[in-house]
């Protein structure tokens, strides 16, 4: 029973609690002091009257004192009842009758679509990819504040639990494409028995906070269990290693020899500070600069006077040969500092794996957690200086955030940044638009959970699509575009229009990275496309 009911029930027995006193109370004073006895029945129909303001029968008007003031009593608790069934009933029945709802299922005539459970901070970055490949998808929410939001804000949602069969059957489970979720992992684990019990042919495809426990969700029947976490830690490790040792391993191939990368221009970097055509990137590296981010926002297109200032991630292709040349050059200055000491912050599933690789790497590092624990060297705050200074924040090369709050890493950003200004940050954020915020504190390199998870999830759905990029700021596709076939590149006029750029065309089974405006589409190609998410999005509601 919710509050309302409660509250509501409480009120009746309140109101008749007090007609029941009344009644006995009258029938006393009309024996003793009007000398008029009443039956109960009689005294029961004079309080009812009363509380009601419907009269007082043959009453009135009554000799004594003691039953007038009785009387006048009894009026000011009959008028006090009245005004509290405003609040207690008459305003919930009225908001109820007149507020929007979410609907409780699917429309029957939908199928190909895919079932979402439920609405979380991860799952908006899923739902924006399929808008923008206008596939169908129902959002399986059982809180209905939650519920009516999505409603509100336009998304196809229906309340109901994704934990029963009856929840899922209302998603019109059995006609869909495909099921994703990603609560928790013991919740996931009670959807996917539910789906697999509704539905056995189902694709199902789940998201684990733990690897460890991808197995019970194998044995639950989930077809495709995924772990983000796992893939952010490794990430962020990998920037790490490569600024340590101009590895580059997290580099995407595209063909034979091309490969794309994000490089880092972190805090003491010789190219800090230096505008894009004066770095002379091209002429001593020989990459080719694609797009870069300042302060969190990407430029597709940056201009020669752009300033590289401590923080720029260069989005840049080439040989591998002439990316670690690249790495080499923003990083030489930092290497000289010390011994390429890191510091991960955080040691959950993120902060574990990215620690773990970094030993992996023969790298120095020093873990610290608010929770005492197997693998953690520093106990306590990260927000506090402290803190930091014990884990010995003031002399490393890097820094990992890997906390589960975005606005405790935002915090604690600022902190080190005051403590190490030449240290490089590299954070994990649990949501894509603290992002921007991030690079505002001073972090170098930014991810956003929210944004692989979708990335992730999509691909997987959508195996017409196939993602080279999952774990980076930028997002690399390969897609089949037949709307551009007979055009050519600056025909399409993908960059003004879009912001994402065309680095390779997989023709015939072999991949042409030589693209120039003349370089023409035909029907058959698949084009490998750079840009951000949302860039990528609107190529794909243009073109594809």
């Amino acid at each position: 029973m919710d509050s309302w009911k409660r509250r509501v029930v409480g009120y009746f027995g309140f109101v008749f609690f007090v007609l029941v006193f009344t009644a006995v109370a009258y029938r006393y004073g009309m024996r003793v002091y009007e000398g008029d006895p009443r039956t109960m029945i009689e005294a029961m129909r004079f309080s009812i009257e009363m509380f009601t303001t419907t009269g007082f029968g043959g009453d009135s008007p009554w000799e004594s004192q003691q039953l007038n003031a009785f009387i006048a009593v009894m009026d000011l608790v009959g008028m006090v009842l009245l005004i509290g069934a405003l609040p207690v009933v008459v305003t919930p029945l009225l908001e109820q009758a007149f507020s929007t709802s979410a609907p409780t299922s699917l429309d029957e005539n939908t199928t190909d679509h895919v079932v979402v459970c439920s609405d979380t901070s991860r799952s908006a970055a899923l739902i924006e990819e399929f808008d923008s490949r206008e596939i169908p998808y129902v959002i399986v929410e059982p809180n209905a504040d939650r519920a009516i939001r999505l409603y509100k804000a336009g998304r196809r949602v229906i309340r109901a639990d994704p934990e029963t069969t009856d929840g899922l059957a209302a998603a019109n489970l059995p006609g869909a494409r495909a099921l994703v979720t990603d609560v928790s992992d013991k919740v996931d684990a009670s959807i996917v028995l539910a789906a697999k019990e509704l539905s056995p042919e189902v694709r199902v495809i789940s998201v684990v906070e733990d690897p460890e426990r991808e197995r019970y969700h194998r044995l639950a029947g989930a077809d495709e269990v995924l772990s983000p976490r796992s893939l952010l830690g490794e990430s962020l490790a990998a920037k790490v290693t490569t600024a340590l040792q101009t590895d580059l391993g997290e580099a995407v191939a595209i063909g034979d020899s091309l490969q794309l990368a994000e490089v880092s221009v972190p805090h003491g970097s010789p190219l800090a500070g230096s505008t894009l055509g004066d770095s002379g990137i091209r002429e001593r590296a020989g990459v080719n600069v694609i797009g870069a981010w300042f302060n969190g926002e990407f430029d597709a297109a940056p201009p020669p006077d752009a300033t590289l200032s401590a923080g720029t991630v260069l989005l840049v292709s080439g040989r591998s040969d002439q990316l670690e040349r690249l790495v080499d050059l923003t990083n030489s200055a930092t290497r000289r500092f010390g011994a390429g000491e890191t510091v991960v912050i955080g040691y959950g599933q993120v902060g574990r794996t990215a620690a773990e690789a970094i030993e992996d790497a023969d790298l120095p590092v020093t873990v610290v957690d608010r929770e005492d624990a197997e693998g953690v060297d520093v106990v306590g705050d990260a927000t506090e200086p402290e803190t930091l200074r014990a884990a010995g924040v003031e002399s490393a090369q890097t820094v990992v955030l890997a906390l589960p709050d975005d606005t405790t890493t935002e915090f604690t950003t600022l902190v080190i940044r005051d403590l190490a200004p030449n240290t490089q940050i590299l954070a994990r954020v649990e949501e894509a638009a603290s992002v921007r915020k991030m690079h505002r504190a001073g972090a170098d390199y930014v991810l956003s959970l929210a944004t692989v998870t979708g990335r992730m999830s999509a691909s997987t759905v959508l195996e017409d699509r196939d993602v080279l990029s999952l774990d980076q700021q930028i997002e690399v596709v390969r897609s089949r575009v037949p709307r551009l076939a007979g055009r050519t590149v600056g025909q399409a006029n993908v960059r003004e229009t879009t912001g994402c750029t065309v680095i390779a065309i997989d023709r015939d089974g072999e991949t042409v990275t030589d693209i120039g405006p003349d370089t023409r589409i035909d029907g058959d190609d698949e084009l490998v496309v750079v840009g951000t998410d949302e860039g990528l999005r609107e190529f794909e509601r243009r073109f594809a």
